[in-house]
């Protein structure tokens, strides 16, 4: 049976004037397959294992690289579960600055957070996935991948398959879900971090270390300087209550107003915090073994933040 696709034209340079137009294409451009790419038989050397395919490597390249196929399954990576990964088991996210079928990730972001492209003619595997979920932008040579309407993307800092690197980054990136939401929020998607009482972990006196992780490593002060960014109202990622950078322990001058955390440069991405509830690191604590809480609330720890430690993980 014939049919057609709808997309949303999108693209960088050149596609400018085609970003808010939309088009039909035959649905013979992309077809869907049920099930996994290997279950399938397709070719294990293409898609989402070509050699370019990786995020650190697509990162490299001078141009968004298109895949023969693509693959989206429901998956779990670190505290996400569920989430969607490709067929090499890299996480994809969700950009909250997107619009509904309209990516805004171009240029300098494009190269931080690949966008996920399929060519036309291509095949799309779902694995878990809603057919009626995937939708497509018509993106340079090829289509971006929509869940829910939310353009995907990779992370290229996310080195490995199952890396959540890019979770929570700046407030407005996170794992996508099956039908298109961020992931690990709500429904204990994300396992809940201790809070210690002054004396388990104890204070820091400003200096040297702040306790443990759960794999019983000692959280020590930063080699170099790390900057984190706060935002007051998590669901708002423009609701910035402000910074903190540095290393080890750092008062809090925002009234504790703070309600998520993430990382804001490269060298903190999946770097340890400690928050505290008191000043000059003491009173009750919470560790944030990858950097990032999206809603401090479900940690009970909203509005509670008085100071922190910049660490990382002592070998």
């Amino acid at each position: 049976m014939t049919g057609a696709l709808l997309l949303t034209a999108c693209g960088g340079g050149d596609e400018q004037d085609a970003r808010d137009s939309e088009t039909t294409i035959p649905a013979d451009e992309v077809s869907f397959k049920d099930g996994t790419a290997k279950q399938n038989k397709a070719d294990l050397s293409t898609g989402d294992f070509a050699a370019n395919a990786a995020p650190a490597k697509q990162s490299q390249q001078s141009s968004p690289v298109t895949r023969n196929w693509v693959q989206l399954s429901a998956a779990a990576a670190g505290d996400l579960d569920p989430v969607v990964t490709n067929a090499a088991g890299f996480v994809l996210y969700r950009f909250d600055k997107d619009e509904p079928s309209k990516s805004n990730c171009f240029d300098a972001c494009e190269k931080t957070w690949p966008p996920y492209l399929v060519k036309p003619g291509g095949k799309v595997f779902i694995d878990g996935i809603k057919k009626e979920d995937v939708g497509f932008i018509r993106r340079g040579k090829g289509f971006q991948l929509t869940l829910g309407k939310a353009p995907l993307y990779l992370f290229s800092k996310d080195l490995a398959p199952g890396d959540t690197n890019g979770q929570g980054v700046g407030g407005t990136w996170f794992g996508v879900t099956p039908d298109g939401q961020r992931a690990g929020e709500g429904g204990g998607d994300v396992a809940e971090p201790e809070i210690e009482e002054s004396g388990n972990g104890g204070g820091t006196g400003g200096s040297g270390s702040a306790g443990g992780g759960t794999k019983g490593t000692e959280l020590v002060e930063r080699s170099t300087d790390g900057l984190y960014k706060f935002v007051d109202d998590p669901n708002d990622s423009e609701s910035a209550a402000g910074t903190v950078s540095g290393r080890g322990c750092k008062n809090v001058s925002l009234g504790g107003a703070i309600s998520a955390i993430s990382p804001d440069d490269d060298k903190s991405v999946g770097k340890p915090i400690k928050l505290w509830d008191g000043p000059d690191c003491t009173g009750k604590s919470l560790l944030l073994e990858r950097g990032v809480s999206a809603n401090l609330a479900a940690q009970n720890f909203d509005n509670k933040t008085r100071s922190v430690f910049i660490g990382e993980f002592a070998n």
